[in-house]
């Protein structure tokens, strides 16, 4: 790993720099020079920014350091919120954090100064280009900025078998086999530049692309991002237009960056993927607990007008009750509540992870007349390097003395190893897992981001008077970032269901390919 342009600081000389280029070569510190280190095609050279670098280089030994986007000896600050200006970390010879080379978010690209003030970031991660004001898809004024982005996935579905339960169900579901276009997504992100930047973002995709517009349309366009996040305090963000609701971590999270290829068939079944309104966020206790409300009524996507529609009202608070210094070993707990009018009625249903498959558990037309309903949920998550584990529990009350008051839940544990040794990226803003860092990418002679994971969830529907279904899903998954913006995943699927009286197993393989325009 070469870094080049970046700033030695030196506390014995008042905090100036000096501009140096830095050789790490198989975990060991080989070279610290302020001429030129030449490089080969082996060679991973991140180009530093001029960043400033402080820490332990000796050597011939493993270094430890951090590169910061400003300096600490003309801004005392800087040393004080180390999570916000901290762009590069290595520890004994390790890498930490990357937002020098590996596709840096939106959340820290889209304002050098007051980082991403939203609640969830973009759909997508911004290039590392992202001010590089040469590129046909960024461009640049004194009072707007903004990029260009689209994403694109393909995927192919296999079964690999099928009982005489799932038969009956169904029928044969190997008709279902092939490969789709599973979503395509293209909009713009930036910023209108005020004193304290407001951020824009209008995103358009296919339904199938992400699941929660309509249940039964798959192939046409939606614009489901279009919003301002608009910051009115130090620590308090507030987001305006079509969003994602800021409750359950699996929802919130993008579907890019998580271990498995779909998120659980719960959070499909129970939870919209955006809806009209508003959210207000924010951190306390140095971001180590974040909280997060809003208000929401989908008049503009739905017929009916405000007052026909079901208004959702919900918040999420989040807290580490422990996180390691280098933020390498972390433990994250959340909860979440949210209450719906319901005026338009309910109906909770969704295919079992596999996108080409029909719809498994379904509460159909039962729910059309109800009261109201209530949902909360429970989340947990410990990370440890390149291990991570995380779940939750879904609770949904329905108001319906007709149907006995059902309640349904959804469940999952999920899981992660990364083989190459990077780390899930902490959100601390929002209390979510984020991107892999990949610290070499094939570009560059490495074998990029190596990622296994494994998840069980459980989807039940059935309760009172009520019988969508129990649905248990045990997936196991390869996930291939190739760069930042190329990534393979292959996902195996075990299905059970119990519906219809009758007991049903299934098991499939879907491969995809994901790229991003950069």
């Amino acid at each position: 790993m070469l870094l080049q342009n970046v700033n030695l600081v030196d506390p014995a000389k008042g905090g100036d720099a000096v501009l140096i280029n830095v050789l790490v070569q198989d975990n060991i510190l080989e070279i610290i020079s302020e001429d030129p280190i030449p490089a080969d095609d082996t060679t991973i050279v991140i180009d530093a920014r001029e960043g400033f670098l402080m820490g332990n280089l000796e050597i011939g030994k493993p270094p430890s350091f951090i590169i910061l986007d400003e300096n600490p000896a003309a801004n005392i600050e800087v040393l004080l919120d180390t999570k916000t200006h901290t762009i590069f970390a290595v520890h004994q010879g390790q890498l930490l954090r990357n937002k020098l080379y590996a596709g840096a978010a939106a959340e820290e690209s889209i304002s050098p100064t007051t980082g991403w003030t939203a609640y969830t970031a973009p759909p997508m991660a911004l290039p590392l280009s992202y001010r590089d004001t040469s590129k046909w898809n960024r461009w640049d004024s004194k009072a707007v900025s903004g990029i260009f982005l689209a994403g694109i996935v393909l995927d192919r579905q296999h079964t690999s078998s099928q009982d005489a339960g799932s038969e009956q169900q169904f029928g044969d579901l190997s008709i279902f086999d092939g490969g789709e276009i599973r979503g395509y997504r293209m909009g713009a992100v930036g910023t209108i530049n005020f004193k304290k930047p407001w951020v824009y973002t209008v995103f358009g995709a296919t339904n199938a692309f992400d699941k929660g517009f309509e249940v039964q349309q798959q192939d046409s366009f939606t614009f489901f991002d279009y919003r301002l996040d608009i910051p009115v305090f130090e620590k308090v963000n507030v987001s305006i237009g079509n969003q994602k609701e800021p409750f359950s971590i699996e929802r919130i999270m993008s579907m890019i960056h998580l271990p498995m290829q779909e998120r659980t068939a719960g959070s499909d079944a129970f939870l919209p993927s955006r809806s009209f309104g508003i959210s207000v966020s924010g951190t306390a206790m140095n971001e180590r607990m974040t909280w997060a409300g809003g208000v929401f009524n989908n008049w503009l996507n739905s017929p009916g007008s405000i007052s026909e529609n079901a208004t959702d009202t919900m918040g999420r608070l989040t807290w580490l009750p422990f996180i390691s210094d280098d933020e390498s070993n972390l433990l994250h707990f959340g909860i979440g509540a949210r209450l719906s009018t319901a005026k338009q009625g309910l109906r909770f249903a969704s295919e079992p992870e596999f996108n080409k498959l029909p719809i498994f558990v379904d509460t159909e037309d039962s729910l059309a007349v109800v009261d109201g309903s209530s949902q909360y949920s429970l989340e947990a998550a410990w990370q440890k390097g390149p291990l991570m584990f995380m779940g939750e529990y879904l609770r949904t009350d329905i108001d319906a003395p007709a149907l006995n008051d059902p309640n349904f839940s959804n469940y999952y544990v999920t899981g992660s190893w990364i083989l190459s040794g990077e780390m899930h990226e902490y959100r601390r803003k929002s209390g979510i897992f984020h991107s892999i860092p990949v610290a070499k990418s094939v570009e560059h002679g490495g074998w990029g981001a190596w990622e296994l994971g494994f998840r069980y969830s459980n989807t039940d529907l059935a309760d009172g008077l009520v019988d969508g279904g129990d649905m248990d899903i045990f997936s196991l998954g390869v996930n291939w970032w190739l760069t930042p913006v190329f990534n393979v995943k292959v996902n195996y699927r075990h299905v059970t269901l119990d519906r219809f009286g009758i007991e049903g197993s299934y098991e499939g393989v879907v491969s995809r390919v994901m790229i991003l325009l950069e």
